[in-house]
């Protein structure tokens, strides 16, 4: 097990429960149709994240690449979504993050690249068969 991780993972869960929650609550009667679903998509792939790093955690010890694998996995799902959230309140708080727009996919891009790691690393794995 990999404390660290695993600890990255529930913070980042519980970040996505709350913020989940939060623009259901507050901001559901702010945003437009489009702005509630880009802001939904973002907590959807935040939480998603979380649990993949999460379940990374735990089988650390089973894994090659690890490091870099959750560091894919953390920064991509910050830039991902966070990027998004900012992009959805910059109207709301009256400060402009248009800077942001880029950052969003290449949060996506890192993304993918933390799925790859993770794809080769439980290729190369080697498992006892004998199930």
């Amino acid at each position: 097990m990999n404390k660290k991780i695993a600890c990255w993972g529930a913070v980042l869960a519980l970040l996505a429960v709350v913020i989940g929650a939060f623009s259901a609550h507050t901001l559901k009667d702010i945003f437009t149709i489009e702005q509630m679903r880009s802001f939904e998509t973002a907590v959807r792939y935040q939480m998603y994240h979380a649990i993949v790093l999460l379940i990374i955690g735990f089988h650390a010890d089973r894994l090659k690449k690890i490091t870099l694998m959750s560091f894919f996995f953390i920064t991509g799902t910050i830039l991902f979504s966070f990027s998004i959230y900012l992009l959805c309140i910059q109207d709301f708080i009256g400060q402009s993050f248009s800077f942001l727009g880029p950052i969003t996919p290449t949060g996506g891009i890192i993304l993918i690249a933390a799925w790859i790691t993770l794809l080769l690393s439980l290729v190369k794995k080697k498992y006892n068969e004998n199930i």
